[in-house]
């Protein structure tokens, strides 16, 4: 609703409390103005007090019957057509009785509402010198007030409707503002709790790797060893083939449970095609991947560890760096595996960032330490306005 009182909402969206009041208003005062001046010239007993009472009819039921009309509130042509309706039906009013120029005041918020702001303002000019004309139609004297009245009401009118918009449109902006932060904090929930998990398969699965499959791969090592230092002939060599085909399986098992706890997108390929799926699935910038060298098997916890920070690097590309391009290098060399990901974005200052002072100053200290863990190189290369060059360098383990 663009005005102060309407007798339809201008949009889909029902109707305020304040809106429906409003509207309540502009019905009452309208039938209400046309009762005083039907009252009046009854209780004058004017000479024209029948065709006071018709005008007012007439002007009622055409009233009425636009409130009712959904093409009135849904056409801008059919609301002036009726706005024309109501203008003769008033200009009749007028023309038999000077009470008709109250009327004026609820035409000018109808015309405001149902045209737009230069034709409503036109609308409402033509209005007020009609209300004028037809006082001095009905008066011998021209008084100040006979001008004023009509011109003040009609001022008063756009005032009001133009303060109504602003402030309708202000808390639109508003309700749109807490829509849209309603729908970002649910994602960012979502976000953390599928973080959350992650992070704890990915804990769960360095455990099982480090302390289970490590321990039963040291317990067959020293039954191996006990194996080759007993007789062949010695009853204990049967309990030890038993206990370590006991520990084969239960390693087996263990490394099971490693790549049950391998993060999902490493799960139907190699890392090489799960960079190229993220990429495919950034929204905003374009991104491009390439594979340099010759890729090897990598373990587990260098896969996992350069996916994370692929995906924290993007992340802060869709959401800081404001950038076109960003480009995603995988490159295998003979003793280290390199991932950079570069952008054309805004950048900023990395010390900043390091020290956590800036916005989202957590993730790259969080990328940092994923690198160092695993015995790698993490350097970040940025200016304000120069985009962002982000790499870790892994070294690979003999068994990769």
């Amino acid at each position: 609703m663009t005005a102060p009182a309407a007798p339809l909402p201008s949009v889909s969206r029902a109707l305020t409390p304040v809106s429906k009041v409003l509207r309540l208003c502009l019905h009452a005062l309208l039938f209400g103005l046309l009762a005083l001046a039907a009252g009046r010239a009854v209780a004058d007993s004017a000479p024209r007090a029948g065709w006071v009472i018709a005008a007012c009819a007439v002007l009622a039921a055409c009233y009425a019957a636009g409130v009712r009309a959904p093409a009135v509130h849904g056409s801008p042509r059919a609301g002036a057509v009726w706005l024309a309706g109501l203008g003769v039906a008033w200009a009749a009013l007028l023309a038999v009785s000077p009470d008709g120029l109250w009327i004026a005041f609820p035409l000018y918020f109808l015309e405001l509402h149902l045209l737009r702001l230069r034709w409503g303002v036109a609308a409402v000019a033509v209005t007020a010198c009609a209300a004028i004309g037809g006082f001095l139609a009905h008066s011998s004297t021209a008084t100040p007030g006979a001008f004023l009245g009509p011109l003040l009401g009609g001022a008063v009118a756009v005032a009001t409707v133009l303060g109504y918009q602003a402030l309708y449109r202000e808390s639109e902006r508003r309700r749109e503002l807490i829509e849209e932060l309603i729908t970002t904090r649910a994602e960012l929930a979502a976000a953390e709790r599928g973080a959350g998990i992650l992070a704890e398969r990915e804990r769960l699965a360095r455990e099982i790797h480090d302390t289970l499959a490590q321990g039963l791969s040291s317990i067959q090592l020293l039954l191996r060893a006990a194996e080759r230092a007993l007789p062949e002939e010695a009853p204990a060599l049967e309990h030890i083939a038993r206990a370590r085909e006991a520990a084969q399986e239960n390693l087996a098992e263990a490394r099971r449970f490693v790549r049950a706890l391998t993060p999902p997108d490493l799960e139907h390929g190699s890392l090489a095609a799960a960079l190229e799926r993220l990429c495919a699935g950034v929204p905003g910038p374009r991104v491009r991947f390439s594979l340099s060298g010759s890729p090897r098997v990598l373990p587990t916890p260098y896969e996992v560890a350069l996916l994370r920070i692929a995906q924290s690097a993007l992340a802060n590309v869709v959401r800081h760096a404001r950038a076109g391009r960003a480009e995603i290098t995988l490159t295998f060399m003979d003793a280290s595996v390199t991932l950079d990901i570069v952008d054309d974005g805004h950048g900023f200052d990395p010390s900043s960032a390091a020290s956590g002072s800036g916005d989202g100053g957590f993730g790259l200290p969080a990328m940092r330490s994923r690198a160092e863990t695993l015995g790698g190189l993490f350097t970040v290369e940025s200016d304000p306005g120069q985009g962002t060059a982000v790499a870790v360098t892994l070294p690979l383990p003999l068994e990769a």
